[in-house]
């Protein structure tokens, strides 16, 4: 089981022994959409470490739409006496079954990589238009102390050449003819939605934009190259490589991400979004692909997409995030890409075998 891995469990503990301001999230409550989501997963774990570690006093109320799923990812908590809950909902109905107030909700439930956008793009959209909706309608019927809807660095579009790094006041090129884009614009709609919300309604809202984050709680079905890339390498296979690999992108290991989430949700100043991401571990496809490949001991061969596989690739061939503005708040990144790329190998690799 992922959680009683000693990799996954030292990578847990690190994040939840971090100098972060946790006294803010003392004797809280939290509902999270997307609890059984890459990084859902994780930030769950930490802070359920520091409910039996610290005595956090931390209430979690967890959303998703599969129990089974949840109850047996979260079996532990399910039977302790610390406070976690498992709501099974989905997030694009009225969240009238809910009846408790909570000092923080975290909307993390979307479609999050190219197959979901092209086999669902409708309920890509929904999630990121009409789940926040009703999320944030929530949030000020009940009083909730902040709001955080977790974007992405997809919203910057396409470099138009005029940048090296994407800053926070960005915005690219996105066709919206493509069904793709559906992922991207319901973000950016999104993240308006919520300045709306602030504006109209005085609510408190943050907002994360994560570079593209993997980690050993990664969905088996994930189709991001990254995941593809991994997968092939815990099982000894060599990596395919759809391009050239000239791309050049941002990434973050699960838990550098959860610790600039928890950096913004405590630090982070209403109405203000903020990029997680680190340089060191900007890379290119290619050199990700060789990264993963030679810690297996296997290599990269070459091989063009499908014209339905195409359909739910990023057109952006570089995506670098600048996040001077989270390293200001305090954030520091723990882990550098060679060291998130092997460190979710082997433990994945060791769930294979135990």
């Amino acid at each position: 089981m992922l959680s009683h891995n000693a990799i996954y469990r030292e990578d847990v503990k690190r994040t939840a022994e971090l100098n972060l301001r946790w006294d803010k999230l003392q004797n809280t409550s939290f509902l999270i959409t997307g609890a059984s989501g890459l990084i859902g997963t994780f930030l769950i774990d930490v802070l359920m470490y520091r409910n039996m570690k610290h005595n956090l006093n931390c209430k979690i109320s967890a959303i998703g739409r599969n129990s089974d799923k949840a109850h047996k990812r979260f079996n532990e908590y399910f039977d302790s006496h610390y406070e976690f809950e498992f709501i099974s909902h989905n997030v694009n109905l009225p969240l009238t079954n809910l009846k408790s107030n909570y000092d923080f909700i975290l909307h993390m439930a979307s479609n999050t990589h190219p197959a979901d956008y092209s086999r669902d793009p409708v309920g890509t959209i929904n999630a990121n238009i009409i789940g926040l909706n009703n999320l944030l309608t929530f949030s000020c019927e009940h009083l909730t102390r902040r709001f955080m809807f977790a974007s992405t660095v997809e919203v910057y579009g396409e470099n138009r050449g005029d940048t090296e790094f994407f800053d926070e006041k960005y915005c690219g090129y996105i066709d919206i003819s493509k069904a793709r884009s559906g992922y991207p614009e319901s973000k950016r709609c999104g993240e308006t939605l919520c300045q709306s919300y602030i504006q109209q309604y005085g609510l408190d809202v943050v907002i994360p934009r994560f570079s593209r984050t993997y980690g050993p709680t990664m969905q088996e079905n994930d189709s991001k190259a990254i995941a593809q890339f991994i997968h092939k390498a815990v099982a000894h296979e060599d990596i395919v490589l759809k391009s050239e690999g000239t791309q050049l992108y941002s990434y973050t290991y699960a838990p550098d991400a959860v610790s600039g989430l928890l950096t913004v949700l405590t630090e982070g100043r209403n109405s203000e979004a903020y990029n997680i991401a680190d340089e060191r571990s900007d890379i290119t496809l290619r050199e990700l692909a060789e990264t993963a490949a030679n810690h297996s001991g296997r290599r990269v061969v070459f091989e063009l997409p499908d014209e339905k596989e195409k359909r739910g690739y990023s057109s952006a061939t570089k995506a670098r995030l600048d996040s001077s503005k989270l390293k200001s708040l305090g954030w520091k990144a723990c882990f550098d890409i060679k060291a998130g790329i092997t460190r979710t190998i082997d433990i994945l690799s060791m769930e294979m075998t135990s």
